[in-house]
């Protein structure tokens, strides 16, 4: 073959190459192929739906108390209120015929969510709080958090105070140690990390999760309760709800009001 006859050869397979490369829609040179000249769109780029349960209007945030110690067992004695705090678990069906009861007493109750309480019916937090109740943080796994090391018991406040804030736009005005009475000095320390200003006791235990009957949660609360007080019951308990409603009565008849945490430290 000539030389002559080799430069055609070569020429022929460039143009080749080139038509395929302008098939493919990208030109030799490696610009871009021209714009389309359809109309550009309108249209609103689309959102993410709303989370099923999402409440319509952030959750109040925590508040510090100047006045209040940063372990809370009681509000002021000067004033007749009491605050029924409640440890957020259990089957939700009790838990919705105990606020729907509170509600017709006219009473705000404050309720400690479990995380995985949440996770398995997120519905719950909205339900709570379009009641006019106080919704707070009661650790993710309801473990022995001041047993934990300072790793494992944050992740327990934190993860909680993630699905809170998930759902309601809050991590809860209020978190309460899980399997204790008091925070340990450390876990005391994580809540506040975590943005929590107190945490939350207690100097009425109604012992209702030991299942004494209604009879005796409503004895243990009311030889017990004075100007002030914060009373510990739990959802997920049949005695608790049967006693609710005599708890209230006698409260009513006794002068005290029944109001959330945050309006009892007000």
């Amino acid at each position: 073959m000539t030389t002559t006859d080799r430069r055609g050869v070569l020429r022929t397979g460039a143009g080749l190459v080139a038509g395929g490369a302008l098939a493919a829609g990208c030109s030799s040179s490696g610009s871009s192929a021209p714009p389309s000249t359809a109309p550009p769109s309108t249209a609103t780029p689309s959102r993410p739906a709303p989370h099923p349960s999402a409440t319509p209007l952030a959750a109040p945030a925590p508040r510090a108390f100047p006045r209040q110690p940063a372990q809370i067992t009681h509000g002021p004695r000067d004033r007749p209120r009491v605050a029924l705090t409640f440890h957020g678990q259990g089957d939700p069906a009790l838990a919705r015929t105990l606020l729907t009861e509170a509600e017709k007493h006219g009473a705000r109750i404050t309720v400690l969510a479990v995380g995985t309480w949440l996770d398995q019916h997120p519905e719950m937090a909205r339900r709570i709080l379009d009641g006019g109740h106080d919704l707070g943080n009661h650790t993710q796994r309801h473990l022995a958090i001041n047993a934990m090391s300072e790793a494992d018991a944050q992740s327990e406040i934190t993860a909680c105070a993630d699905r809170l804030k998930r759902l309601t736009g809050s991590i809860g005005t209020w978190f309460r140690p899980s399997r204790a009475p008091a925070a340990a000095p450390l876990v005391a320390r994580l809540a506040r990390r975590a943005g929590y200003p107190h945490v939350l006791s207690y100097d009425v235990d109604s012992l209702d999760y030991t299942s004494p009957g209604a009879p005796a949660i409503t004895r243990n609360i009311l030889a017990e309760v004075r100007n002030g007080s914060v009373v510990s019951l739990h959802f997920g308990y049949p005695d608790t709800v049967t006693a609710l409603p005599a708890v209230l009565q006698e409260l009513v008849r006794r002068g005290f009001h029944a109001v959330t945490t945050t309006e009892l430290l007000s």
